[in-house]
Formats: structure tokens, C-alpha cells, sequence
């Protein structure tokens, strides 16, 4: 046990040496920014914000945020070792050292939504699984703490409602994983996820409604059109805009090709037209209607070409636009942030940081837990493993963008997974 917390404290030691106070990105200073100002739009998750308002006095600007999602993270492997251990000593040591694993180390630094929500959902799981192994008077609240962070990150990551569903079951059934059950409470489950973003956001904090879904929605509209050589976008185009349309806008690697980069930034500027307005209308989601009629060919291949890409190509991971700025981000001065830059560069195109290989090992380490799905490790392999399947595979629908981040609680879900599943099968309870 001493070991472990050794192990576990100088990885976290480490962590404040090589990252600290964090990388600032792009979307995280819109997030600082409407926490600061105490104005929420639901483009950006308002939770974030919130939370980091609340924080920032302890360490301000970037490092309070860095903080809590590197403790959430040390302190989710710390509680999963120290419960390996009391079943074997070497698989409990083992695991501090998959926190080390890069894809799920290398990007502590990033100060991104997708860190916190999938450190966040660590502690559940986690949480979840130390559930398991009390009696019933001191299970109930480990249960709802578990419960309130899977909302936690519901509230974070909106899309995430479908994968939270295998989530919420092993929280309330963490001793075994029963798919007849979890099968029968998805649906309920789906619609209280949703209603949760619904209430929070809309009716608590009254958020500005700023559309993001609409953004998918444009980007569908873009690659139909891409692909069955018609203009599927409402309103009128010129012919030279069409045959940009129809050719060069599209980019299967994000969506914002037409709202931020030349020469496709005509789009959003015509949709967004004060004087035409279709962006937040009904007028966009009727014409996505229309577009999905008339070519559902052509909208699968769009989203099986997104989805190849975000699955099978070396994809965007650190954000280091201003890495060599010092005013803009202390980690420029960090000789060992460098080193690490280094290491991530060799080991950027090879299969650690391609999503279909964790994808891959999730179901992995899922089928070796299935077994032993009757007992609280094989429950908790499964169950995080599933989750982590799942949110995954919802990007075909519902990705807009494929950077690895947005794929980083499948890394974290099957680094937590493996040791568990490891003793499920081979020492039951």
C-alpha cells in the first residue's frame, strides 16, 4: 500500500514538474473567459465555467483548471490500486504505471473539456467500483457520489448521454453487469440525461441558446453536398460558390473549414446573414431533413469518411500553437514540457495515438471481463469498457471533428480496465 501511494504521489509530483500550470488552449480561454464575465452559452459547457470560477482564487488562470483535472486523475488510479492490491500485490503496482501510458499522460496538459470530463467519469467508475465492496449502509453513498459525477460529466459532455447509460448502471448495480438490465433501463436512462442537460442549462442557468448542434448540422449539409455533387445548403448561392461547395469546402477532418478557413468562410457569413438568417432557424434543420431524404447514400459515405479519419489517421493531439510564446504560455520556458514534446512527436504516428486502436482494445479487454461479468471486477471491466465502446462509436452520428482528444475517455476507460479484467478472470470472488 505504501508503495502504491509512493508510486502514485511521485507520478503526480512529476505531473506538476513536466505540466504545470497547464496549457491554456484555444476553446479553454472562451471557457475561463465566460466564467470571469458570469455569462453562459451552451457552445461551451456553462459547468466548466462555473467550476472554474469557483476554483481560480486557489491558483489563477490556468493552473486551478490543470490542478483538479491532474488530482481527479492521480486520485482515480490511487483508489483503483489500492483496491487491486488488497486482491494482488503485483497487479496493484501495475497500475500506477499505466497512468504513465502516453496518450492518457501526454495530454494532462491540455486544458480542454475533454480532460476534465473524462477525469471526471475516472473517478466515477472508480467510485462505482469501491460501491461494490462495501455493505449496504456504506454503499448508498458511494453509489450517489458515483451518480453525481456521471451527471457531472453528462453536464460537461452533452453527447455523452448515450454512453453514461452503462455508466449509471454499473453505479447502481456494481457487483455485476446484467445486459437484460442495462438493456431495459437505457432508454430511461437516455431520457434523464437528456433531461438534466435540458433543466441545468435551461432552465437553472437560463444559458444563451448559441446552436451547437447546428454545427453538425452544417457539417452534414456540407458533406452531402460534397458527395452527391448537389447544393443541399437553404437559400441562394452563386454559381462560383456552388462549385466550391460541391469541390474544395469540404474537409472531413472538422466542420469549422466553413466557418474559419479560406475560402469557405462565405458560408457561415451567408447562413448567419442578419438579413436571411438560417443558422439557429428551423430553416437549417428542415433542409438537413430534405438533404438526408434525398441522398442517404451520400450522408454515409460523409460520415463514414469522418468517421475513418477519426478512427484510423494520426489525428490532432497537444494544441501547441503558442508553445514558443512565453507570454502567452509559461510551459515555453519548460525545458522538460520540451523533452515530452519530443517524445510525443516520434510517437504521434504510431498506434497509441490512433483512436481504432484503443477502440480495439476497449472491446479487448471488455471480451476478457465478460466472463466473469457476475463478479464486481469483471462488472466494473465491462462496464467501462462498454461505456467507452459506445461513446465512441456515437461520433459516426455526431462528430463534427476528429481530434484524439475527444476520444480520451476510451484511453482512460481501458487503462483502468486491464487489471481488473485481469483478476476477474483469473481470480473470481
Amino acid at each position: 500500500m505504501l508503495l502504491i501511494v509512493a508510486l502514485v504521489g511521485g507520478g503526480f509530483v512529476t505531473t506538476m514538474l513536466v505540466f504545470y500550470p497547464g496549457y491554456m488552449t484555444n476553446d479553454a480561454t472562451f471557457v475561463y473567459a465566460f466564467g470571469k464575465e458570469w455569462q453562459f452559452g451552451d457552445w461551451q459547457s456553462p459547468l466548466m465555467s462555473i467550476v472554474w470560477r469557483l476554483i481560480d482564487p486557489l491558483a489563477p488562470g490556468a493552473a486551478s483548471m490543470f490542478l483538479l483535472i491532474a488530482t481527479l486523475y492521480w486520485l482515480g488510479f490511487l483508489m483503483l490500486a489500492l483496491m487491486m492490491a488488497r486482491r494482488s500485490a503485483g497487479l496493484g503496482v501495475l497500475v500506477p504505471f499505466l497512468a504513465l501510458a502516453p496518450p492518457a499522460f501526454m495530454l494532462l496538459a491540455m486544458i480542454w473539456r475533454d480532460m476534465l470530463f473524462g477525469t471526471v467519469w475516472l473517478v466515477a467508475a472508480v467510485t462505482a467500483y469501491a460501491a461494490a465492496r462495501q455493505m449496504p449502509p456504506l454503499r448508498w453513498p458511494l453509489q450517489m457520489l458515483a451518480l453525481g459525477f456521471i451527471a457531472f460529466g453528462i453536464l460537461l459532455r452533452p453527447n455523452a448521454i448515450v454512453a453514461a447509460s452503462l455508466l449509471v448502471s454499473l453505479a447502481l448495480w456494481p457487483n455485476r453487469f446484467d445486459l437484460r438490465w442495462a438493456a431495459i433501463w437505457f432508454l430511461p436512462l437516455l431520457a434523464a440525461g437528456y433531461a438534466l442537460v435540458h433543466v441545468v442549462y435551461y432552465e437553472i442557468l437560463d444559458v444563451k441558446r448559441e446552436y451547437p448542434l447546428h454545427s453538425l448540422l452544417v457539417f452534414d449539409l456540407g458533406g452531402i453536398t460534397h458527395f452527391s455533387r448537389e447544393n443541399q445548403f437553404p437559400g441562394a448561392w452563386s454559381p462560383e460558390q456552388t462549385l466550391l461547395l460541391t469541390s474544395v469546402c469540404y474537409n472531413p477532418d472538422r466542420w469549422d473549414t466553413y466557418w474559419t478557413t479560406e475560402p469557405c468562410r462565405f458560408v457561415m457569413q451567408r447562413l448567419e446573414d442578419k438579413d436571411d438568417l438560417v443558422f439557429g432557424t428551423p430553416r437549417l434543420g428542415q433542409a438537413w431533413a430534405r438533404a438526408l431524404a434525398a441522398h442517404p447514400l451520400a450522408y454515409l459515405q460523409h460520415r463514414a469518411t469522418f468517421m475513418a479519419k477519426f478512427l484510423t489517421e494520426s489525428n490532432q493531439t497537444l494544441e501547441l500553437y503558442n508553445i514558443d510564446d512565453p507570454g502567452k504560455t509559461p510551459l515555453a520556458q519548460n525545458r522538460y514540457f520540451k523533452s515530452l514534446i519530443a517524445a510525443h512527436d516520434v510517437l504521434k504516428p504510431t498506434m497509441l495515438f490512433r483512436m481504432d486502436f484503443w477502440l480495439v482494445l476497449a472491446t479487448a479487454v471488455g471480451a476478457l471481463a465478460w466472463p466473469a461479468r457476475e463478479t464486481a471486477a469483471g462488472a466494473f471491466a465491462l462496464g467501462v469498457t462498454a461505456s467507452a465502446a459506445v461513446y465512441v462509436m456515437t461520433f459516426f452520428l455526431v462528430g463534427v471533428a476528429t481530434d484524439f482528444r475527444y476520444g480520451y475517455w476510451c484511453v482512460l476507460a481501458t487503462l483502468i480496465a486491464i487489471v481488473p479484467a485481469l483478476i476477474a478472470r483469473h481470480r473470481p470472488a
